[in-house]
């Protein structure tokens, strides 16, 4: 199943291009040009992806729902 996220891309002082998935929370990079960029953010959203499927089964494992008492 495929997937879309929006990605937003700024250049900083140093000309570098910065990517950022919003959906994903820590999911950016930064590359030098935007075809490296371009790699590095699908590979970044891969990643969250795994994290978040992981996150998932040890949820369920444990048995928790995501809610916790202090």
């Amino acid at each position: 199943m495929k997937k879309e996220f929006n990605i937003i891309i700024e250049q900083d002082e140093d000309g570098y291009y910065i990517a950022s998935v919003p959906e994903l929370p820590g999911c950016h990079t930064q590359a030098k040009s935007l075809d490296e960029l371009n790699k590095r953010i699908i590979e970044a959203i891969e990643i969250s992806e795994i994290q978040a499927k992981e996150k998932n089964k040890e949820l369920i494992m444990t048995g928790n729902k995501g809610n916790s008492s202090f």
